[in-house]
C-alpha cells in the first residue's frame, strides 16, 4: 500500500510546528514520513515507502484473557477468576450508541483512512494544542489496537516496556503493524476487537465488563450518556477511575462532555440532545466485580476448583499449560457443588461451632459412585484476619482439603480407620460373629509388618480401651465396632496383616493430608493418620457405592470459549469387592443403633464410624447413606496436641472432652438431614449372610447374658453402647508419653489423674452446660 505524497505533504508545515508545540514523537513521525530526508537520521523517501509497501504480517494475536467463571450443579455462579475483568462480545451486542462515541472521540475518519490518519492526526496536534489538552486522539483506532495487542502478547516486562516506549522505532513498527490489519479485517471487525481489548479504568477491560462495572448493565443496553461516558474513559484510564473517588469522577464527567460535543459536532447526535445530557449527573452504579474465592459465597469450594485446575493433570499435560488455562480464563466450568447440601453443611457447622473459637469443624459431602464433591463447609470464615492476626473468626487455609488443595496438615483421623481394617477382615473370610477375647491391655510387641516387609513392632507401646482399666473380654467383629474397642481392632490388624489393611486404605483413596506416606505402624488401624475431610469421606463413600471408589472431582464439565463442551468424567475403580462392602455397611449400620452412635439416626438407611483420638486431640464422623458421604473433623487450628478438645466451650457449650459422637456426629446427622430432605429414601444392599453371616467368638454368649441381665436390672436400654462409651477414645494415659505411638508412664498418669480430679470437682461447684456425650 502507498500513501500519497500529496497527503502526506499537505501537513508537512503543521507537523513540523508540531514537533515543539504538540510532541516531538508525534510531528517527528510525520516529518518522517514527509520530507525526503530527516535531519540525517537516514530515512530516505524510497526507505519510507518500503517501511509501508512491504508490509508484515498482522501481529499474533492471543487470545484475550478473560473471566472463568464457576457454576454450581444449578448452572447458578457463585465465583469467577480473572487476571484481567473481561467478556468479549460481538459487535452486534454492543449498542451504536456506544459504537460511535468511541470513534466520535479516537478516531472520527476510523471509516475514510486506512490505519493511518494524516488529516486527524494534524488536526489532533492543532485541536489538542489550543484546548491545553487531550481533547482528540492522535493515533487511529487500529493503531491503538496494535499497541494493545503487543502489550497483551508481551511475555516479559521488558516486552511489555518496549511496546509502550515513547520512540520513533515502535511507533512506525505499530504503523505497519496497523497498515496490515487494514489488509487483514474489515472495519467492523477492527472496531470489535478494539472494544474488545481496551481498558476503561475500574478494573474493566473490553466494553462489557466495563459496562457492567460502572453501570450494571451489558454493553447492549448502554445509553447515549453511558456510551459517552465509557468512551471518554478510554484515553485516560486512571485518571477517571470512579471507583477512586469525587476527583475521578469529576474528571470523568468532564471527559464525558468532550466526547458529547464531538458527537454533536460529528452529526452522530442533535446537539440540543447533547446539551440536555451534558446537565445530567454520571449517574455510575459500580457493581462490585469480585474475582477470586474470598469474595465467593462458596470459598472452600472456590479454592479446591481453583486448586484442582492446576494440580490435575486432566486440565493440561504441564503445569506452565495449566496455569496458563487459568490466567487466559475464558472458560465455564459447570461444577459439583449442590447449594442445598452447601447451606445444610454450613448451618450445621455453624450452629455449633463459632467461627472466634479456635476450635474448627470442617465438613465434606461426596456422592457415591461418581466422587463428586457436592459441599465443603467450615466454622470459619475464607480470608485474612483483622491485622493479619494469626488467631480470629478467619483462615486462608481450606480446612474440609488436603494441603494440595489449600488446606493444611489435617487432623488424625481416629477410629474412622478401623472401617479399613473391618473391610480387609471381611475380605479374608472373617465372619459377623467371628472374634476372640482381649485383654484388659495390650503392647504391640511382635507381628506387625509393614509392605516393605520391615518389622514396625512397638513393644513400649500400650494400648486401653477407652475405660482405662478394663479388664477386656470376647468381641466379634460386629460388637468390637460397634464399641470401637482399641484393644480388639489391634488384635484383628494383626490377625489380618497391617500391609493388608494399609492396602484396602490405599484401594480407597486414603493418603495423608500432607501429602507424605501414609505412616504404617501398629496404631495405623486407630487413626494416627493426618487427614482432611474430603479424603475420609471419599473413602467412605466408595464403602456406599459397593466397593466402587471414585477420585473426588468438583469439575464435571468445561465449556470453552467457542462454546465447546468437554465434559470431566469420574475416574472410578472397583476397590473392593461388591460383597464385601455389603457386609461392611452392614456392620457400620449397628453404630446407629447398638454402638457409639446410638439414638443419633437420621430415619433411613445410614452407616457410619466415629473416631476420637489419642488424648482428645481431635475427633470425627464419617458416614453416609446410598446417595450421599460426608465426613466431619473438629480439632483445634493453634496445634491438635498443645491443645487438645478437654475442658472447651465450642459454640458456647461445655465440653468435658469431645468425642466422635459428641460433637462431629450431631453436625453429621444435622447435615445430612437437611442435605437428604428433598432426596428419594434408599437402602443398602443386604449382606450375602452365606459369607458372612454366623461366627464364632468364645465366651461372645455369656458376655451377652449378663449385659441383658444388667440392662433388665437397671434398666438401662443403652447398656451394650455404655459399655463402650468412650471406646473409641484411647485411654488418656497414653497421651501423656513423648511421642504419638501412645506411650506413657504410671507416674505420670497418677499425677495427670489427682489434676483431673481437681478439675472435676471445680466443675462441680460451676453450672455444667453440657455433659459431653458418649
Amino acid at each position: 500500500m502507498t500513501l500519497r505524497s500529496s497527503e502526506v505533504r499537505r501537513g508537512l508545515a503543521a507537523c513540523l510546528w508540531g514537533l515543539t508545540a504538540c510532541g516531538v514523537l508525534g510531528g517527528l513521525l510525520v516529518a518522517a514520513i514527509a520530507l525526503p530526508t530527516v535531519g540525517g537520521a537516514g530515512i530516505t523517501t524510497n526507505t519510507v515507502t518500503r517501511l509501508f509497501t512491504d508490509l508484515p504480517p498482522s501481529p499474533r494475536e492471543d487470545p484475550l484473557p478473560e473471566r472463568t467463571v464457576l457454576l454450581d450443579r444449578n448452572g447458578k455462579q457463585f465465583a469467577q477468576f480473572y487476571t484481567e475483568n473481561r467478556k468479549i462480545v460481538k459487535l452486534d451486542q454492543i449498542a451504536p450508541a456506544m459504537r460511535q462515541a468511541i470513534v466520535a472521540i479516537e478516531d472520527s475518519r476510523f471509516y475514510e483512512h486506512a490505519g493511518l490518519d494524516i488529516k486527524g492526526t494534524l488536526r489532533a496536534l492543532v485541536t489538542n494544542t489550543q484546548a491545553g489538552g487531550v481533547r482528540q486522539g492522535g493515533s487511529s483506532l487500529t493503531q491503538q489496537l496494535v499497541k494493545n495487542i503487543l502489550v497483551e502478547g508481551a511475555e516479559s516486562e521488558a516486552e511489555r516496556d518496549r511496546a509502550r516506549e515513547p520512540s520513533l522505532r515502535r511507533k512506525i513498527t505499530e504503523l505497519r503493524y496497523a497498515l496490515a490489519m487494514e489488509n487483514k479485517y474489515s472495519k467492523p471487525e477492527i472496531l470489535e476487537r478494539y472494544l474488545n481489548i481496551a481498558y476503561f479504568g475500574a478494573g474493566a477491560f473490553g466494553v462489557e465488563a466495563a459496562a457492567q462495572r460502572f453501570f450494571s448493565v451489558s454493553a447492549a443496553d448502554l445509553t447515549l450518556k453511558q456510551a459517552a461516558t465509557l468512551a471518554g474513559a478510554v484515553r485516560t484510564p486512571y485518571a477517571t477511575d470512579p471507583s477512586l473517588g469525587p476527583q475521578r469522577r469529576h474528571r470523568l464527567r468532564e471527559r464525558r462532555d468532550i466526547v458529547l460535543d464531538r458527537m454533536a459536532q460529528l452529526g452522530n447526535v442533535p446537539a440540543a440532545q447533547a446539551e440536555a445530557v451534558k446537565r445530567t449527573p454520571l449517574d455510575i452504579r459500580m457493581r462490585p466485580e469480585p474475582g477470586g474465592c474470598a469474595g465467593s459465597a462458596y470459598p472452600y469450594f472456590c479454592l479446591y476448583v481453583h486448586k484442582e485446575l492446576v494440580n490435575n493433570p486432566a486440565f493440561g499435560h504441564t503445569r506452565a499449560a495449566r496455569e496458563r488455562l487459568l490466567a487466559r480464563g475464558g472458560i465455564v466450568l459447570r461444577t459439583t457443588l449442590d447449594p442445598t447440601a452447601q447451606r445444610a453443611a454450613q448451618r450445621a457447622i455453624t450452629s455449633r461451632v463459632s467461627a472466634k473459637d479456635t476450635e474448627v469443624a470442617a465438613e465434606a459431602m461426596i456422592e457415591p459412585g461418581t466422587g463428586r464433591i457436592r459441599a465443603m463447609a467450615a466454622s470459619k470464615k475464607y480470608g485474612v484476619n483483622s491485622g493479619n492476626a494469626k488467631n480470629g473468626p478467619s483462615t486462608t487455609y481450606n480446612l474440609p482439603a488436603d494441603m494440595a488443595h489449600g488446606g493444611g496438615q489435617g487432623f488424625q483421623a481416629g477410629s474412622t480407620f478401623k472401617a479399613f481394617t473391618l473391610a480387609t477382615a471381611l475380605g479374608r473370610g472373617w465372619r459377623f460373629d467371628d472374634g476372640f477375647m482381649t485383654p484388659g491391655s495390650f503392647v504391640p510387641s511382635g507381628g506387625y509388618f509393614d509392605c516393605h516387609g520391615h518389622r514396625v513392632n512397638d513393644p513400649n507401646t500400650q494400648i486401653f480401651n477407652a475405660s482405662g482399666e478394663g479388664s477386656g473380654g470376647p468381641h466379634s467383629i460386629s460388637t468390637g465396632t460397634w464399641k470401637s474397642v482399641n484393644i480388639f481392632y489391634m488384635m484383628l490388624e494383626r490377625r489380618v496383616g497391617l500391609c493388608q489393611v494399609v492396602k484396602t486404605a490405599k484401594a480407597l483413596g486414603v493418603v495423608r493430608a500432607d501429602g507424605t506416606p501414609l505412616r504404617e505402624v501398629p496404631t495405623f488401624t486407630l487413626g494416627v493418620n493426618e487427614m482432611d475431610p474430603v479424603t475420609v469421606a471419599a473413602a467412605f463413600a466408595a464403602f456406599a457405592a459397593r466397593g466402587r471408589y471414585c477420585r473426588p472431582m468438583a469439575i464435571v464439565d468445561i465449556v470453552e470459549r467457542d462454546g465447546t463442551h468437554v465434559p470431566v468424567p469420574p475416574s472410578c475403580v472397583q476397590a473392593i469387592e461388591r460383597d464385601v462392602a455389603d457386609a461392611v455397611n452392614h456392620v457400620l449400620s449397628g453404630v446407629f443403633t447398638k454402638g457409639t452412635m446410638t439414638g443419633q439416626g437420621i430415619g433411613r438407611d445410614a452407616a457410619g464410624k466415629t473416631g476420637t483420638n489419642n488424648g482428645y486431640t481431635s475427633a470425627w464422623f464419617a458416614g453416609y447413606t446410598p446417595d450421599l458421604a460426608a465426613a466431619v473433623s473438629v480439632g483445634d487450628i493453634r496445634g491438635a496436641y498443645r491443645y487438645p478438645l478437654r475442658d472447651v466451650t465450642i459454640g458456647g457449650e461445655y465440653y468435658g472432652q469431645v468425642q466422635g459422637a459428641s460433637l462431629p456426629g450431631p453436625i453429621w446427622v444435622s447435615s445430612m438431614e437437611g442435605a437428604l430432605r428433598e432426596v428419594e429414601e434408599s437402602s443398602f444392599h443386604h449382606p450375602d449372610m452365606s459369607r458372612f453371616g454366623g461366627g464364632y467368638t468364645p465366651g461372645l454368649d455369656k458376655e451377652k447374658e449378663k449385659e441383658e441381665k444388667k440392662r433388665d436390672g437397671n434398666g438401662d436400654e443403652r447398656a451394650d453402647a455404655q459399655d463402650g462409651q468412650d471406646a473409641d477414645a484411647p485411654d488418656e494415659r497414653r497421651s501423656l508419653g513423648a511421642d504419638r505411638g501412645y506411650r506413657g508412664g504410671r507416674t505420670r498418669w497418677k499425677k495427670h489423674k489427682h489434676q483431673q480430679q481437681q478439675r472435676q470437682q471445680q466443675r462441680h461447684r460451676q453450672p455444667r452446660l453440657r455433659p459431653p456425650a458418649r
